[in-house]
């Protein structure tokens, strides 16, 4: 269960920044990172295990998402969520959304786009829904600060995790309606994945507790004590753990919700985003180390 450093994948000019969100894209297999500290978007080819290009321009990058060539790249420092081509590395259209964007979704199918934003002194949080097309552009208000967001399987509801009140907020897609708040009993909810197969939510709160619910009912079927407060959380399918990134002291928990086991791999201090690649890596980003730290699962 213990997860192994394989490699390391330096990237320019991270040493001392700041990442966030990091998504692998199965069509061109390459990992693709926001780079927040340089308002840029870092692209990996996972296969040659090398850094292949800086995209300028995503002004304070926060969130990323990746599915069949198509990338979406929430700049909290723009109020925009740009859409890039993951194959020529071109950004393809930029959407206007609410203020501080930051948890982003995709439903390739559809070609719908969900986007959180925290919003500011004087915008309220809200939640959109574009169509990477045109036409569809749905908005709600928030009850408060969004953190991440996920979908469910058949791509028709949207769930995001709310800071306070401590809650996982679902959805309809694409119009944001039939509304339902599952309360999450630790404070903060953070980081959130989905157990597709299982119909169940992983919710990594503040307060240091990893949170079971069932999907559809909003039921609470576990909870798990955390080394610290986290951040990016990952369901992996194959191996059935969640791995949860700690950047406070830098490491990574993974439990396995069948047992309750549990194991912690070091890291470094502020590596608290990670991204999984099917069917047995996690890439860490840590500032400390310049650059990725790959971990092999199971």
């Amino acid at each position: 269960m213990a997860l192994k450093t394989i490699a390391a994948i330096a990237i320019p000019g991270s040493a001392g920044s700041s990442f966030d969100h990091g998504a692998f894209d199965p069509a061109t297999r390459r990992v693709f990172l926001a780079h927040t500290g340089r308002s840029c978007v870092e692209v990996i080819e996972h296969d040659a295990g090398k850094h292949l290009a800086t995209l300028p321009d995503f002004p304070e990058a926060a969130g990323v998402v990746a599915d069949d060539g198509m990338v979406l790249v929430t700049n909290r420092g723009a109020a925009s969520m740009a859409w890039v081509d993951a194959r020529s590395l071109k950004t393809q259209r930029v959407f206007k959304v609410g203020h501080r964007p930051n948890g982003v979704a995709i439903v390739v199918r559809q070609k719908l786009a969900i986007a959180a934003c925290i919003g500011d002194d004087s915008h309220r949080p809200t939640l959109h829904a574009v169509g990477l097309e045109g036409g569809t552009h749905h908005t709600i208000e928030l009850p408060g600060r969004p953190r991440w967001c996920v979908t469910d399987a058949s791509a028709t509801r949207v769930f995001l995790a709310i800071q306070e009140p401590s809650m996982v907020l679902s959805a309809r897609l694409p119009d944001l309606q039939d509304i339902r708040h599952l309360k999450v009993p630790a404070v903060g909810a953070h980081g959130l994945e989905i157990d597709h197969r299982g119909s169940r939510l992983y919710v990594a709160c503040d307060d240091a507790m990893l949170v079971e619910l069932d999907a559809g009912t909003g039921k609470v079927s576990n909870q798990w004590l955390l080394a610290g407060a986290p951040d990016v959380t990952f369901f992996n399918p194959t191996t059935g753990l969640v791995h949860v990134a700690i950047g406070k002291p830098g490491l990574v928990q993974s439990i396995d919700p069948r047992n309750g086991n549990s194991t912690r791999t070091m890291t470094a201090a502020g590596a608290h985003t990670t991204a999984l690649v099917p069917p047995d890596r996690l890439y860490v980003f840590s500032p400390s180390d310049g650059g990725a730290i790959v971990l092999a699962d199971g």
